[in-house]
C-alpha cells in the first residue's frame, strides 16, 4: 500500500475540454485535449461553397468566359469584323475553329465579341436591378404601413404588365443601344429583388439586435445599411446571379425577334437571329452561339445554386 505522501504527489485526472482525461493539465501524447477553434463566417462560408462542386466548375467557367470575351483582342484569331467574301460560310475547320458566317467572317472571333455584348448587359443588368430592387423592398419592409403599401403596389403594377411587348415598345422609341437595353431590362428586373428583400426585412426588422440599435439612437438608414441589408446578402446575391441569367436570356429573346443590338454591333442574341434564315445549311452558325447562352446560363444557375447553400446557416458544417 501507498503512503500518504506517495497518494498526494501522485497525478490527478481532470477533464480535458474534449472530455479526454489529462494529467495535470497535461494531454495524453496521440490524444486531442482542446477543442477545435471556432471558424469564422467566411471559413464557413468558403466550407460550404467549396463541398458544392457544380457551382465550383460554373464558377470557374464563367471567369473563363468573361476573360476569353472581354480579352477578346488578346485570345481571338483574326480581327473583330474582318470579312473575306469570297469564302463565305464554311464549317469548323483548323483555321476557323467555329467556322465562318456569310461575309466570311470567322465564327470564333465574333462569337467572342458578341459575348462582351451579353455579358456586359447581363451583369450591369443584375446590378442596377439589384440596387433598386433592394432599396425599394428595404424601405417597404422597414416602414411598412403607406409607404409599404404603396411601393409594394406600384411593385404588383409592373410584374403584371407583359414584359416582353413593353421591351420591344420602349427600345422602339428609345432606340436599340445597349445603353438603353440595359435601362429598360433593368426597369422590368427590379421587383423580384424588391419582393426578396421586403420578405426578409420584415423578418429581420424585430429582432432583438435591431431593437438594440434602434434603443442606442442609431438612424433609420443606418439601420437599413448596417444591420438589415448585411443579414439579407445571402438572398440577394442568389437572386442577382439568377437576374443576370435572366437579363442575358431577355436580351438574347429581343435580338432573335429583332428588336434588340442592331448592326454593326453584335451579340449573341443577333447571332441567333442572323442564322436562323438557313440553319439547315450552316448549322454551325447557330449551334456556337446558341451553346454559348446554354453555358453561360447554366453556369449561372450552379453558381447561384452554390450561393443558397453556402449562405444557409442550417447547412451542415
Amino acid at each position: 500500500m501507498r503512503t500518504e505522501e506517495q497518494v498526494a504527489a501522485a497525478p490527478t485526472w481532470t477533464p480535458a475540454g474534449d472530455g479526454v482525461p489529462d494529467l495535470d493539465g497535461v494531454g495524453i501524447p496521440g490524444l486531442p485535449n482542446t477543442e477545435p477553434p471556432a471558424r469564422s463566417q467566411w471559413q464557413l462560408f468558403r466550407r460550404r461553397f467549396l463541398r458544392h462542386r457544380l457551382a465550383v466548375i460554373g464558377l470557374v467557367v464563367l471567369v473563363a468566359l468573361y476573360v476569353l470575351c472581354f480579352g477578346a483582342k488578346w485570345f481571338a484569331p483574326f480581327p473583330k469584323g474582318k470579312q473575306d467574301l469570297l469564302l463565305g460560310p464554311t464549317s469548323p475547320s483548323k483555321e476557323h475553329w467555329f467556322g465562318t458566317d456569310y461575309l466570311g467572317r470567322d465564327e470564333f472571333t465574333e462569337v467572342l465579341y458578341a459575348g462582351q455584348v451579353s455579358l456586359k448587359i447581363g451583369l450591369t443588368v443584375a446590378l442596377i436591378s439589384t440596387a433598386v430592387g433592394a432599396t425599394v423592398g428595404s424601405i417597404a419592409g422597414y416602414f411598412g404601413k403607406w409607404a409599404d403599401q404603396l411601393l409594394m403596389r406600384i411593385t404588383d403594377l409592373f410584374l403584371v404588365v407583359p414584359q416582353i411587348a413593353i421591351l420591344a415598345v420602349a427600345l422602339k422609341y428609345f432606340g436599340q443601344k445597349d445603353t438603353v437595353i440595359i435601362l429598360v431590362l433593368a426597369g422590368v428586373f427590379w421587383m423580384y429583388m424588391a419582393r426578396v428583400v421586403r420578405g426578409q426585412v420584415l423578418s429581420i426588422k424585430e429582432k432583438e439586435f435591431v431593437e438594440a440599435a434602434r434603443a442606442a439612437g442609431a438612424s433609420n438608414r443606418r439601420i437599413i445599411l448596417r444591420h438589415l441589408l448585411p443579414n439579407c446578402i445571402g438572398p440577394i446575391l442568389v437572386n442577382a446571379t439568377l437576374a443576370i441569367a435572366a437579363a442575358i436570356i431577355t436580351e438574347s429573346t429581343l435580338s432573335f425577334l429583332g428588336f434588340g443590338i442592331q448592326p454593326p454591333d453584335t451579340s449573341w442574341g443577333n447571332m441567333l437571329s442572323n442564322a436562323e434564315g438557313n440553319y439547315a445549311i450552316n448549322s454551325h452558325l447557330l449551334y456556337f452561339p446558341g451553346i454559348a447562352i446554354l453555358l453561360t446560363v447554366l453556369c449561372v444557375n450552379f453558381f447561384g445554386d452554390g450561393l443558397r447553400d453556402a449562405f444557409d446557416p442550417h447547412a451542415k458544417h
